[in-house]
């Protein structure tokens, strides 16, 4: 069984970028402007924009945090998605979901230049990725590809099972491992909470691919010897015997399931990272976008 390392694989990416920063900064170039909007003071939200415009400092990018109060309106936040849309200085941006509830999160989403869309949430980059074409890759499915990819995981011929059909990960990941290429090249099951005889399903996949937020949900009688566990789920379940009254696990239960995988990545230390870096190379990608205009 080989750990299938979010953290390594994403400060090498880092690396990688903070290499090709130094260069531009050498050559008197622009370098890459990530912004973020957060909207409220969700907890998690807030640890993980921290993240990013920290990710961001370390590969020498600039970066914007717009915070904007729980109470913001749909119009005040469509004004700043504008202003950020036509600002010249910012490759590109995110807005950290979830928004509150007066806020309809589609139109929002929408309403973000798909040229500075680095999350790869509009419609255009969703279509363009369905049609194999150059885009933004959603952070998450484009971590997990990039870690099969470097650990040169066999995808071709294999049969993946998805579980999770969100627009952010399970559904882009059920195209992404059926494309022509490689990390793809699969045959692909996508499965969900109302999927019947699930087991069936999972005991026959060659590689497993959970982005359902139940914790423990994939047990060791549910995949097959050799199996590979892509597991994207990440749930804090409180637990008062901790010092942070909580901790944090994903959808398999690592323990046992690990004794039978070939390759499988931990919660956390897995996917997570993943995402920040492939969302500093997507801000990389849109900086090249831009200057090629």
């Amino acid at each position: 069984m080989e750990i299938l390392d979010g953290k390594k694989i994403s400060n090498q990416i880092k690396e990688e970028i903070a290499a090709e920063v130094a260069q531009m900064k050498e050559r008197g170039e622009k370098v890459p402007h990530l912004a973020a909007v957060i909207v409220g003071n969700d907890g998690a939200s807030l640890t993980y924009v921290g993240s990013k415009v920290r990710s961001c400092e370390r590969v020498g990018f600039e970066s914007t945090m717009v915070r904007l109060p729980n109470t913001t309106s749909e119009q005040e936040l469509l004004k700043k998605i504008h202003e950020l849309n036509v600002d010249p200085n910012i490759d590109g941006f995110i807005v950290q979901l979830p928004l509150p509830p007066q806020i309809d999160t589609q139109r929002v989403l929408m309403a973000v230049d798909p040229d500075k869309d680095v999350d790869g949430f509009h419609p255009m980059n969703f279509g363009k990725m369905a049609l194999d074409m150059s885009t933004f890759i959603p952070a998450t499915p484009f971590g997990i590809l990039e870690l099969l990819d470097r650990y040169q995981v066999e995808t071709q011929g294999k049969h993946t099972v998805v579980i999770g059909r969100s627009h952010i990960v399970g559904r882009p990941m059920s195209i992404l491992m059926g494309r022509k290429s490689f990390p793809g090249n699969s045959t692909v099951t996508l499965t969900h909470s109302r999927t019947k005889n699930i087991s069936q399903i999972t005991t026959q996949a060659d590689i497993i691919i959970s982005a359902l937020g139940v914790p423990g949900f994939l047990k060791a009688e549910m995949v097959k010897d050799d199996v590979v566990i892509i597991d994207v789920g990440i749930t804090r379940v409180p637990d008062e015997s901790r010092e942070r009254g909580y901790y944090i696990t994903g959808d398999v239960d690592f323990e046992n399931v690990s004794k039978k995988a070939s390759y499988i990545t931990p919660v956390p230390g897995g996917v997570g990272p993943m995402t920040i870096a492939m969302l500093l190379k997507n801000t990389l990608l849109a900086r090249e976008r831009h200057r090629n205009r």
